[in-house]
């Protein structure tokens, strides 16, 4: 399993608190941009500091599984890269070993590019994914999914819906919410 994570605007100590009462071992850092003006704290190598403290690594993987390239790709071009796929390959081997959190800055999974990008693609490999939530609790990625599904659909699919048709469904809903975080 990986787990996922907002930084948001969490104290250093609260988010150590969270990332902790989940078990984590290893925080990966996808930002593009490992650097916050209005959350110093959360400055790459302040980070790092603090989570060593904590006895958690920190690995930056931004340059493979950041969600703002600088040649403005999307995140289908993105997750075609070979770059991108060795960086899951990484994490995938990685968490065979320690429990890994994907770390990214937005509060909620579905307003970032940990999920709609990154954890989609794990998902889509088999990687059961599990959303850390800012309150303390936590939300499969399958269940985010059916929340996404829900959202782009308006409505619950009948009986006769194949896998295919949910796969297509999920595809085309991701792609309307990449189009919305990028608006937003």
């Amino acid at each position: 399993m990986i787990k996922t994570i907002g930084h948001s605007n969490h104290p250093i100590g609260r988010f150590v608190d969270l990332l902790k009462s989940a078990g984590v071992e290893a925080v990966v850092d996808v930002r593009s941009i490992p650097y916050s003006r209005r959350f110093p704290q959360f400055g790459r190598e302040r980070l790092a500091q603090a989570l060593s403290a904590a006895g958690i690594l920190y690995r930056y993987e931004g340059a493979a599984l950041g969600g703002k390239p600088k040649d403005g790709a999307g995140y289908d071009a993105l997750a075609g890269r070979p770059e991108f796929q060795a960086a899951l390959d990484r994490l995938i081997a990685g968490a065979a070993d320690a429990t890994l959190c994907l770390m990214c800055a937005e509060k909620e999974p579905l307003d970032c590019h940990r999920t709609v990008l990154v954890s989609r693609r794990l998902a889509e490999r088999g990687v059961e994914i599990e959303h850390l939530l800012a309150d303390g609790n936590r939300k499969p990625h399958a269940v985010l999914e059916v929340e996404l599904l829900e959202a782009s659909d308006k409505g619950v699919p009948d009986l006769f819906t194949t896998a295919e048709d949910r796969s297509q469904r999920l595809a085309s809903a991701y792609q309307k919410r990449e189009r919305a975080m990028k608006r937003g």
